[in-house]
């Protein structure tokens, strides 16, 4: 493969990498392509590698407070990153560990992330501190594929454990 071939390769594998946002990736590939001997792809990768910079400096975030970790946790769950989520989150709860708003973020970043275990227990102590917090799980569709299946079920509907059984047959007159 001729120099100008790999070249024009290693820029359309960083042009896909970057549309991906996988800027890192990109950023390497840009760095490379700008070496090659055809001008006009050096100089166009040249400038996406200092894009590539840019953005990758502008993804450092500072968090300091509980909230700062909450709200970024937040954000990642609505970008679907579910493990940094997690991170974020759990994070927030070291530093405030009786926030109801936390645990329910956690639960929900578990519950995604394929964890229903510690869902569970999150969702559950976020329930104690703030007995809203089932009505919201109830209606949370992030929520509905666990909120039929055991424990689940038991923690959001409770009042269905307490129902009697109906009786089948003669003893059901009366009902």
């Amino acid at each position: 493969m001729s120099p100008s071939a790999k070249q024009l390769e290693s820029f359309e594998a960083a042009m896909k990498f970057f549309h991906e946002r996988k800027l890192r990736q990109a950023r390497d590939l840009f760095q490379q392509s700008s070496l090659g001997p055809e001008r006009d792809v050096a100089q166009r990768s040249k400038l996406n590698f200092v894009m590539c910079d840019r953005r990758l400096e502008q993804e450092i975030v500072t968090l300091g407070t509980a909230e700062d970790y909450y709200n970024y946790g937040v954000v990642l769950l609505n970008t679907r990153k579910f493990q940094e989520a997690r991170t974020a989150l759990e994070k927030a709860m070291e530093m405030a560990p009786g926030k109801e708003h936390i645990h329910y973020a956690l639960a929900l970043a578990q519950a995604l992330g394929g964890d229903p275990s510690n869902a569970y227990t999150n969702l559950k102590r976020a329930i104690e501190l703030e007995p809203r917090n089932r009505m919201l799980a109830r209606q949370d569709t992030d929520f509905a594929p666990l909120a039929h299946q055991p424990p689940f079920d038991a923690l959001l509907y409770p009042e269905r454990q307490s129902w009697p059984e109906r009786p089948s047959g003669p003893e059901r007159r009366g009902w």
